[in-house]
């Protein structure tokens, strides 16, 4: 499970990564968003466990986490769009499609959801040169038309799996094709081969119809009837446990 995180700081702001998030105030209630294209809206839950106030902005990008909000061009609105979130409280965003838009319905589509964290300014003149962290966390959201056919939860166990080069010129990795139309996002995938477990701790994606390759750390040679073992994750969040034999 990755959560993508922003941390953007002041005394003026800038912007870095943030992998965890541990000591983001405002949190969402869940890894991901599914949103059925035959409803008319979905809720997301925040909830706010700080002591303090924060001000919060949230949005959707298509892909491009750099996207300014004001300039991503997506078929989805969501109220409110920014709000203060009082110490402890919780708050209900309404995601809802708009008009004049079509999105394929033989497959999901890929979103995400954005929610900043900005903290209150400072209280005093004294803490005018504290350090102020503002959190931004990014989940996906799946648009998912009605009446596909399978179950997302039955979608990684249709992967096929071979052994390929590494696209980096060093050693080998593991192409995974998906038939579905759900996208199967993984936690941890492992090759067993030889007595030997060589891993992948960062997860990946592999969207409907597509074919994807994803490193493997230290695999130089791979034997016969080696094994994939992945943890794939549902719509809720837990993990989907399964293997399957890689050819060569």
């Amino acid at each position: 499970m990755k959560l993508h995180k922003k941390k953007i700081f002041g005394i003026g702001l800038a912007c870095v990564l943030l992998a965890s998030s541990a000591q983001a105030s405002v949190t969402i209630g869940g890894t991901r968003v599914v949103y059925p294209l035959e409803q008319r809206e979905v809720t997301v839950k925040l909830d706010n466990d700080s002591n303090l106030p924060s001000l919060v902005q949230v949005w959707m990008d298509d892909g491009d986490a750099d996207a300014k909000p004001g300039d991503v061009k997506v078929p989805f609105v969501i109220t409110p769009p920014i709000f203060r979130m009082d110490a402890k409280k919780g708050q209900m965003l309404r995601v809802m499609i708009s008009g004049g838009h079509t999105l394929p319905q033989d497959r999901e589509s890929l979103y995400w959801l954005n929610v900043l964290d900005i903290p209150p300014k400072p209280a005093t003149a004294a803490d005018v040169n504290t350090l102020q962290v503002a959190y931004r966390t990014r989940i996906k959201m799946f648009a998912r038309p009605e009446n596909l056919p399978g179950k997302p939860e039955d979608a990684p166990a249709k992967l096929s799996w071979k052994i390929v080069a590494s696209p980096d010129g060093k050693g080998q990795a593991v192409s995974v094709s998906n038939p579905t139309p759900y996208h199967v996002s993984f936690s941890e995938i492992d090759v067993q081969s030889g007595g030997q477990t060589f891993k992948n701790d960062a997860g990946g994606m592999v969207a409907p119809h597509t074919t994807q390759v994803l490193p493997i750390r230290n695999m130089s040679s791979v034997a016969t009837g080696a094994k994939v073992k992945y943890s794939a994750i549902n719509d809720y969040g837990g993990a989907i446990v399964g293997d399957a034999t890689l050819s060569q």
